[in-house]
């Protein structure tokens, strides 16, 4: 049996296009005293296996991920090397591995990213640049990000992905977008096709399964910005939806912030979690709705809105609520006067997090200043008006007030 290592055991190396010549010569040193080697079903096609080592023990993900995952970890104190395209902690497997193993039992040696080299090659300033991955993901990530005059680099699955994108960008009233195809960056083979994102969906010319995607939006289609306050028509609902003006409020009050985790009690369409998430950040939320139809409705418009990593629970809360995953920011849009709603969402919550709960009606405000009285916080009322037409004219119709009720546990009365 060999020595186990002191240390890092697991060694992730990223790797370009043309292969084992791309790496220096101390990540080639340490690929040829591997035990084992662990290559991507991408690397199959850049690899020369008769250029590897021998005797090494080489495996893949293409036996899926959690097998492979569970035999790297029983090497665990072993030199294991997993070999990846470009870096490996830029939507990468080194930073899907980072979940299971420590900082200080891995060492990276990364490559250029597949988006530094677009950039490079496209002359984009990086740090204005939007960086998503489709690479077994939903097309849907994609929606978040369409807007006028956006720039967007796209890992991909392969050729589909890019064709995809070109009719949901030609749906969305985005055809003029211009479309870059960067094939096999680095390598021989590399190739750059520039397409209209309508030309591409109507001609689907042939493209390399190896490719990364940079759009370049026209200013035509509609703008869906990401600041909170999407109109009421962006999303698909039955009249229970939290107005545009109150919904700016509400998200202000919530005030997300980096990969916090909202708990949208009485989701109903969904529109706060969306927009929560929308927020970017690493933002995340469970939607919470009891009504089959409205839990339809929010997968809908988390999916057209892009983000369908939304996690949607079906149930009446409170009971629905225990063993969820533990709230920094909790929203009660309706029902704060339910028995037991107020107290299991105020439990659930750590000291520190956030409550925003909103009300509509006499009964529901009572409760919101009977709890402000006890709980501390601030407690304000919204009242919106909209121009309406009357008649020849127009003149000012007026929403329901609204009564919002913002507390931080432990702040105190």
């Amino acid at each position: 049996m060999s020595d186990r290592v002191q240390g890092p055991w697991l060694t992730i190396i990223g790797i370009g296009d043309n292969g084992l010549e791309s790496l220096t010569p101390e990540a080639q040193a340490i690929v040829w005293q591997a035990e084992t080697l662990v290559i991507g079903e991408r690397l199959d096609a850049v690899i020369d296996g008769s250029s590897l080592p021998e005797l090494k023990r080489i495996l893949t993900w293409g036996a899926g991920f959690r097998e492979t995952l569970a035999e790297i970890l029983k090497l665990r104190g072993t030199p294991v090397t997993v070999l990846a395209t470009g870096d490996p902690m830029h939507f990468g497997i080194g930073a899907t591995l980072r979940r299971y193993v420590g900082a200080d039992e891995m060492f990276v040696l990364p490559s250029p990213s597949a988006f530094s080299l677009a950039a490079a090659r496209l002359g984009w300033p990086l740090q204005s640049v939007t960086q998503i991955s489709l690479h077994g993901r939903p097309l849907a990530f994609l929606n978040r990000h369409v807007m006028p005059r956006a720039r967007i680099l796209a890992l991909t699955s392969d050729a589909s992905t890019v064709q995809a994108a070109a009719v949901l960008l030609a749906e969305r009233g985005f055809g003029a977008s211009v479309l870059q195809v960067l094939e096999h960056m680095g390598g021989t083979q590399e190739r750059i096709l520039r397409m209209t994102a309508l030309e591409m969906a109507e001609t689907c010319p042939h493209i390399s399964d190896f490719n990364t995607l940079a759009i370049d939006c026209a200013w035509d289609g509609p703008l869906l910005a990401p600041v909170p306050g999407l109109p009421d028509e962006a999303f698909r609902h039955d009249g229970q939806l939290t107005k545009r003006e109150i919904r700016a409020a509400t998200l202000a009050q919530l005030a997300p912030f980096p990969n916090a985790r909202l708990w949208d009690v009485g989701a109903g369409c969904g529109s706060i979690a969306i927009e929560w998430m929308r927020a970017g950040m690493g933002t995340r939320a469970i939607a919470i709705e009891a009504k089959p139809e409205r839990l339809a409705m929010i997968r809908d418009n988390a999916e057209i809105l892009g983000v369908p990593d939304l996690d949607v629970v079906e149930g009446e809360a409170p009971a629905v609520l225990a063993g969820l995953k533990t709230p920094d920011v909790i929203f009660i849009g309706g029902g704060i006067s339910g028995e037991g709603l107020f107290e299991a969402c105020w439990a659930a919550l750590p000291p520190g997090g956030r409550l925003v709960a909103n009300a509509v009606t006499i009964e529901g405000e009572a409760k919101l200043v009977d709890l402000r009285s006890r709980h501390g916080g601030e407690l304000s009322r919204i009242q919106v008006a909209r121009a309406a037409p009357v008649g020849r004219y127009c003149g000012w119709k007026s929403l329901m007030p609204v009564t919002m009720w913002t507390v931080v546990k432990g702040e105190g009365a």
